[in-house]
């Protein structure tokens, strides 16, 4: 048997969660992205440059929320070169070449900032 039961009022707790529906946090993600394109060219091997000046990014709302996306334009024969540095590929001659973890060092405070900004402005509209 289940029994639940309630006590208190939620006033507080249902004012910041409408007031949170209002909250324009583009701004925040546009920042955001700005220093993820920024930490993924600093971050990306540079042999010609051509990768690292390659990053961009995109904000979209979806039903689910926000959604950042980077992205690299650098594309080879079909390849995104961004991917087979951070990955690894086969060689013409049968050979490998390692990957290189370079993605989500360089991405991880960024995801860490947006998440402390986010919270930030819920807060502050509370």
């Amino acid at each position: 048997m289940l029994v639940m039961t309630r006590k208190g009022r939620f006033e507080r707790s249902k004012s910041m969660l409408v007031r949170s529906l209002d909250l324009d946090i583009r701004k925040i993600l546009n920042d955001c992205g700005k220093q993820g394109v920024e930490a993924l060219a600093s971050a990306t091997p540079k042999r010609t440059g051509k990768t690292a000046a390659s990053w961009s990014y995109d904000i979209s709302k979806t039903s689910a929320g926000w959604t950042v996306t980077w992205n690299n334009s650098n594309i080879n024969k079909g390849v995104n070169i961004a991917m087979i540095i951070q990955y690894g590929h086969g060689t013409g001659t049968g050979a490998y070449v390692q990957g290189i973890d370079y993605i989500n060092p360089a991405i991880r405070p960024v995801f860490e900032n947006m998440a402390s900004e986010v919270w930030r402005e819920v807060r502050s509209s509370s």
